[in-house]
């Protein structure tokens, strides 16, 4: 994309700000991988202690306003992507505003505005990585969202024995997914994905849905082979409980032992565990955290106190998960 000004609105597209931060920001360079509001809450934790923050998102979503979406203009899953636009905007700016207002009514009845601007931008760009960074710039991020992919894609699994496709329906599955995996096979990394990567010091996997948020853009080529050149310390957040229909009946040993035999990804150096106790209802359990089980993998537990007490619904504290990933770095 060559530089200029953006037509119809003022802005001047200036060179790429995630290769520029890299040569030149202060602090670590940090990129959170995953997808859905685990990823928000680690990107707002991240934001509170990194010099270069980027989030690498997986663009299999299938549900709600993507779901929609993505069928007809054959582009990558716009909503978590726009989730972590959010997240990463430090102001209440119109430009967020509108980022995060949903339709109610009509034909656009729960539709993102969000998702449609990222739409059109892609469309005005040219490409959907160029209109993202213009979103960056139009909402003035603090950070960079990267797709995990930059075309299409969806999930399969294999549950008790059956086929699932979809990350909605791989989601609301109650049985052992035995297998996993990302279409079309040849979905690759992108360069900016890549570099990110590359240049980081800290990488962050999860929180969030164990198969449909943070395997997912692992199961991308190219990913899992950058994580595993780098010298980053890769660290991995332990969810809070149990999750109805993915993750039933599983510990943080099993979390992560599928994890590394789905996608081949390097263990962790250190898991990060919450220690609050919580309450739930059945059939969700608070996630058991062996520390003997986990120390098989290699890696150290470190116990915070993650929970969003202020929060409707059981979630991890950004303020609190900063702190204890901060002390990693």
């Amino acid at each position: 994309m060559s530089s200029g000004d953006l037509p119809g609105t003022g802005i001047e597209l200036e060179p790429d700000p995630l290769m520029q931060a890299l040569a030149s920001s202060e602090g670590p360079s940090v990129v959170a991988v995953g997808g859905g509001h685990g990823l928000a809450q680690a990107v707002l934790a991240c934001q509170r202690y990194a010099g270069t923050l980027s989030a690498l998102v997986t663009v299999a979503d299938d549900g709600g306003s993507s779901g929609r979406l993505v069928p007809d203009l054959d582009i990558p899953a716009p909503g978590d992507i726009r989730r972590c636009l959010i997240a990463m905007s430090p102001e209440p700016t119109t430009w967020r505003r509108l980022f995060d207002y949903r339709f109610d009514g009509s034909d656009v009845d729960g539709h993102s505005l969000g998702n449609l601007l990222l739409v059109a931008l892609h469309q005005i760009e040219g490409t959907f990585e160029d209109g993202l960074r213009t979103a960056e710039r139009l909402l003035g991020t603090v950070g960079s969202v990267i797709p995990a992919a930059a075309e299409r894609v969806k999930l399969e699994a294999v549950v008790d024995g059956s086929v699932v496709e979809g990350q909605v329906s791989i989601a609301l599955s109650r049985g052992n997914i035995s297998k996993i995996r990302i279409l079309p096979g040849t979905a690759a990394a992108t360069d900016r994905a890549r570099e990110a990567i590359r240049a980081a010091d800290q990488i962050v996997l999860g929180p969030g849905s164990l198969y449909t948020s943070v395997i997912a853009p692992l199961l991308v080529s190219g990913v899992v082979e950058a994580i595993n050149d780098s010298g980053a310390r890769l660290v991995y957040v332990a969810n809070v409980t149990t999750q109805d229909g993915e993750t039933l009946g599983m510990d943080a040993a099993d979390h992560l032992e599928a994890l590394l035999s789905h996608t081949g990804v390097r263990p962790p150096s250190t898991v990060i565990a919450n220690r609050v106790p919580v309450a739930v209802e059945t059939p969700i359990e608070r996630l058991v955290v062996d520390e003997e089980a986990l120390a098989t993998f290699g890696v150290d537990v470190v116990w915070a106190d993650l929970l969003d007490t202020g929060a409707a619904t059981v979630r991890h504290d950004p303020v609190r998960l900063g702190l204890a990933l901060a002390g990693l770095v």
